[in-house]
């Protein structure tokens, strides 16, 4: 994917209230950056490692930039949680995942009930959503934490997680076919697992996902610091048992 601005290069000192990063440029000027990611992020905040992020032409801006990846010893990591959407989008759009082929209307963020949104359905056409038939529902996660070449989530416990999971459960149920997508922001992982040392509830309701016919896909990125990322159709093994 392409974005609004160029990629910098500068180096990590630290994260604090969640949401800020000060980095340093090349240029060696300080910079508060901020952190569109929510989890934990266990494992990736090394002081002085090589950081890509953004500058923002927007005046009315608070933070100048946003902090987009983080160097690691055998891999960039994707610290936006905002772009698995579209990096999804883009898949569904040039290269689909197999089970996907047959859908020709995608609507993002959409609305299941009050108090849920799930980030994707699809349709085989307009007509087919507005008529709520053959939807398939895809909620998408992004994925930092991994252990040697296992992708692991979540970096945190997530009741939001837990509770997206009951409602692909439901949807399921319904008559519908539904999907969880990790999206791994990492190119150093062979395979995917729910990380229950930090969330068993998650891992537990994800094995249930499994045995209500929730499909579950964790797909790597390739992350190139002058293109950005980009999603590969080459899903990784899951492993519901670790």
């Amino acid at each position: 994917m392409n974005f609004p601005a160029p990629l910098l290069s500068g180096r990590f000192l630290k994260r604090y209230k969640r949401f800020f990063a000060d980095i340093e440029t090349l240029e060696g000027e300080k910079l508060t950056l901020h952190v569109p990611n929510t989890g934990s992020l266990k494992g990736c905040l090394i002081e002085g490692t090589e950081c890509l992020y953004t500058l923002s032409s927007d005046p009315n801006r608070k933070l100048k930039g946003t902090l987009h990846f983080l160097k690691m010893e055998k891999s960039w990591i994707g610290v936006n949680t905002s772009l698995p959407n579209q990096l999804v989008k883009e898949l569904w759009e040039k290269r689909p995942l197999s089970h996907w082929e047959n859908f020709k209307f995608v609507k993002m963020e959409h609305k299941i009930n009050p108090k849920t949104r799930l980030d994707m359905v699809l349709s085989p056409s307009e007509e087919h959503f507005s008529g709520g038939r053959n939807l398939h529902f895809i909620e998408v996660k992004n994925v930092t934490l991994a252990e040697g070449s296992l992708a692991l989530f979540p970096d945190a416990v997530t009741s939001r997680g837990q509770k997206h999971l009951e409602e692909l459960i439901a949807l399921r149920r319904a008559g519908h076919t539904a999907e969880i997508l990790f999206v791994v922001q990492r190119t150093d992982c062979e395979s995917f697992s729910a990380c229950s040392a930090i969330d068993p509830v998650y891992a537990e309701k994800l094995r249930d996902a499994h045995e209500a016919g929730v499909r579950i896909t964790a797909l790597p990125c390739v992350i190139d610091k002058k293109k950005g990322v980009e999603l590969v159709n080459s899903p990784l093994k899951i492993n519901l048992d670790s």
